[in-house]
């Protein structure tokens, strides 16, 4: 495991982080706290040590496993977590004032909350689950996150930027007031490297890049006649002719790159470490197998250039959480 830091943070965390959603069993079907477990133990004895979840999993049955795993390990794992919208809308909605998404109230409530889940005594980083640029000016998020972190209860401060959004954080960044974003970036999704990536790297923000697989798109194994458990967040990604449409774009990958479905993943968190923004990529992990595969791929450098031109004529412009 290679190391990075996270922006103007002093933590150093391992370029692999491990995603915690999936194992908060709401969302994504067909595990079990057993395996979960098991997952996040031998991730870290892989390397990863910057886990992120969010109260919102599970209702906190992720930060729930998470924290017991960090509690019984040796040495130093970061946690992050989310404060969930008060309106429990992802994402933001433009217009809708913060009382109704992060009152003061409400984040200092859900942080004494995550911090109960995951009996620690400290949150490593504490992020806002949506952004909307209406949120800047307010006094709400900027006092809680003030008082949290001169308190000792947090150490560091981000915001997770809604799906495909993001230049909506860019003015926030300016501010100095946070540490770090989390945001889509894939093969499919460059947009961040446009104008969000440069403008962490002048002011020293970490990122961490999620859904660096599409959501299983660019793992190579989603077919045409895929199913997925009644109820799985899957079945809502990729619903209608989604399917045959990622299909279509991942055989065109695979052409493009010369290589088979095995190769993929590999390709795809290589691509998003490729970009010296990034600090950690963060894929979901529900089994000891994918963590296995994810902490323990060998030189997880970044892609050749020749490589990386040809994946930015991959990029895809659409939005399946719609």
């Amino acid at each position: 495991m290679k190391y990075r830091k996270l922006g103007r943070t002093n933590f150093e965390v391992g370029e692999m982080g491990y995603g915690a959603w999936g194992i908060g069993g709401q969302q994504w079907l067909g595990g079990n706290d057993q395996e979960s477990l098991a997952a996040l133990r031998r991730a870290i004895e892989l390397g990863v040590n910057l886990i992120d979840t969010a109260l919102a999993y599970g209702v906190g049955h992720s930060e729930r496993l998470v924290g017991g795993v960090v509690r019984e390990t040796p040495h130093k794992v970061y946690v992050a977590t989310k404060v969930p919208p008060k309106n429990r809308l992802w994402p933001a909605r433009r217009g809708v004032p913060i009382a109704e998404v992060f009152p003061y109230s409400h984040i200092m409530h859900c942080a004494e909350q995550s911090l109960r889940n995951l009996k620690l005594d400290a949150i490593d980083l504490l992020q806002l689950h949506v952004w909307d640029p209406g949120f800047l000016g307010a006094d709400d998020w900027r006092r809680a996150f003030e008082e949290l972190r001169k308190s000792g209860k947090v150490r560091a401060v981000g915001v997770s930027v809604n799906d495909h959004q993001p230049e909506s954080v860019l003015e926030l960044i300016r501010t100095g007031l946070i540490d770090t974003i989390q945001v889509i970036y894939n093969i499919f999704d460059q947009t961040p490297a446009r104008e969000l990536f440069p403008l962490c790297r002048k002011e020293n923000i970490g990122v961490l890049a999620r859904v660096p697989l599409d959501e299983g798109s660019l793992t190579g194994h989603i077919t045409e006649g895929a199913t997925f458990p009644p109820g799985d967040f899957r079945e809502f990604y990729f619903r209608g002719d989604r399917k045959k449409q990622v299909v279509e774009h991942v055989a065109a990958l695979e052409k493009d790159l010369g290589v088979g479905a095995e190769k993929l993943p590999e390709m795809a968190l290589r691509f998003c470490l490729s970009h010296p923004a990034v600090s950690s990529v963060i894929p979901g992990m529900r089994t000891r197998r994918h963590a296995e595969f994810n902490a323990g791929l060998p030189d997880m450098g970044p892609l050749p250039q020749p490589m990386l031109e040809t994946l930015r004529h991959h990029a895809w412009d659409r939005n399946f959480y719609s």
